[in-house]
């Protein structure tokens, strides 16, 4: 009988980016794999065995009344639990929802709505259970998921900056979007993980990972209407892949 920790990996309302940006770890997952026993992980194998678990990495959404049923059954079911992604820490980009009329959308969208069973709400998995370890992203960095699934395997705390895109700007020697050439960027108010990918190519920041440890975002608004943003695109920049984060989604109703 294997004395490996056990692993699984599960999906709730997701793209399925973030499962495969632990397959892109290749050679790396090998040595992962090789570490602990890989109890779940439909998207990689076969093998579905039931818990208990020792680690258990959750990509998606609460979108249903299915999910709320199911992560709550997964979190008994594991020792430690650690979301992955936009969708699973801070509602992703389908937390849209939130600001509008579920059946509004499904009675234009589906010729059946009965049919549809879903929450008025997409929320981040902590809304409704215990979380040991958020990984944001969308999607997530591999490098900073073998950190955090070596570490816990381990029996220490990950290692994961929550500093801003800006830093990883200055490590790489990239000059300011915004102050060099006026582009609006979400970079000061979003945490690092993506090694500044989109300011690397004369773009601004997307806020792809979420808000930063400290963020002053009515104060990077401001910078943006000097830049000559209109209020109702700040929202817009505000509610994308993690606008329902307690940070962005505050500033943009502020600004709403």
């Amino acid at each position: 009988m294997s004395t490996r920790p056990r692993l699984a990996v599960w999906k709730l309302a997701s793209c399925d980016g973030c499962q495969l940006s632990l397959l892109d770890c290749e050679d790396e997952l090998l040595a992962v794999a090789g570490a602990v026993e890989l109890a779940f992980f439909p998207e990689a194998s076969r093998t579905m065995a039931p818990g208990p678990y020792d680690l258990t990495l959750v990509e998606g959404s609460v979108t249903t009344p299915h999910d709320v049923e199911l992560i709550h059954k997964i979190r008994e079911e594991t020792e430690l639990l650690i979301t992955i992604g936009a969708c699973a820490t801070a509602g992703g980009i389908q937390a849209l929802r939130n600001w509008g009329d579920v059946a509004e959308f499904t009675s234009i969208v589906y010729a059946n709505p009965s049919y549809i069973s879903t929450l008025e709400t997409s929320t981040p998995i902590a809304d409704h259970v215990k979380v040991d370890f958020e990984l944001r992203g969308c999607p997530i960095s591999k490098h900073q998921l073998l950190e955090v699934v070596s570490g816990l395997l381990a029996g220490r705390d990950p290692r994961v900056s929550t500093a801003s895109v800006c830093t990883e700007c200055k490590r790489r020697g990239i000059a300011c979007v915004m102050v060099a050439r006026g582009v609006p960027c979400l970079g000061p108010v979003t945490q690092c993980g993506c090694y500044a990918l989109c300011p690397a190519y004369d773009r601004g920041c997307f806020g792809c990972f979420g808000p930063a440890d400290t963020t002053n975002v009515d104060a990077l608004a401001a910078r943006w209407k000097d830049l000559g943003v209109r209020s109702a695109d700040i929202v817009r920049a505000l509610r994308s892949f993690n606008g329902y984060s307690k940070e962005f989604r505050e500033a943009s109703e502020r600004h709403g």
